[in-house]
């Protein structure tokens, strides 16, 4: 099970999280993420990322999540702040999916989807040559992410694409292994699940979501 805690703002925390994965047994398994366009709460500057980066110990991803940005710009960034791999979180073209592939050889793309409908599943197949994996997330008419809603369930039942998927969406220490039980995603992605104030996580509930991972493996 890959694990994502995303939207990371602060050097200490993200030191704190990239530990508690690799004590839980997540190495290479694991990922910090960092919202990156400044539209969110937890918008966080090309600098403020690269120092968090390089900080954190081996083993542990660092994603960057990017909406309908310039394909430049996402390159750029990546490349100051020594991402690993970034999540397109907007309307990205397969095209623009396609011409970032190219530039961005080694790093991991994740397409997300805000689900509406179950067609919208379909659709996202047509990434499959472009991309890495995939993120299904809560739909919100306004906001890209990080609302706290959860993702309809119903429609994801049977889910089984051809690349690796990501279920995100109001998942919590308390729902998370339900989640994973009822629709048996390669990884999770959680954000406002695990915070106190958009940006600033509790690293007691972030203990408690990787020691119900960690009991669903073992049970």
């Amino acid at each position: 099970m890959f694990v994502k805690i995303c939207g990371i703002t602060q050097v200490e925390q993200g030191r704190a999280i990239a530990q508690a994965f690799l004590q839980h047994g997540l190495e290479g398994k694991c990922a910090i993420g960092f919202i990156c366009t400044s539209r969110s709460k937890r918008f966080l500057p090309p600098e403020r990322i690269r120092e968090i980066v390089a900080s954190l110990p081996a083993g542990v991803e660092t994603i960057g999540v990017f909406v309908d940005e310039a394909s430049e710009q996402v390159a750029a960034t990546v490349q100051y702040a020594g991402l690993s791999g970034v999540q397109l979180h907007g309307n990205e073209s397969v095209e623009y999916c396609r011409n970032l592939r190219g530039v961005l050889v080694k790093q991991k793309i994740v397409k997300a989807l805000r689900l509406k409908q179950a067609i919208e599943l379909e659709h996202l197949l047509r990434y499959r040559n472009v991309v890495d994996a995939y993120l299904i997330d809560a739909y919100h008419p306004q906001q890209a992410g990080g609302t706290g809603l959860k993702a309809d369930w119903t429609l994801l039942r049977g889910f089984a694409p051809d690349r690796p998927w990501l279920l995100a969406g109001g998942l919590t220490p308390e729902n998370v292994k339900e989640a994973i039980a009822a629709l048996n995603p390669n990884g999770i992605d959680v954000s406002s699940g695990v915070e106190i104030t958009p940006g600033i996580k509790d690293l007691q509930k972030v203990a408690l979501l990787l020691e119900s991972i960690s009991e669903l493996a073992t049970g």
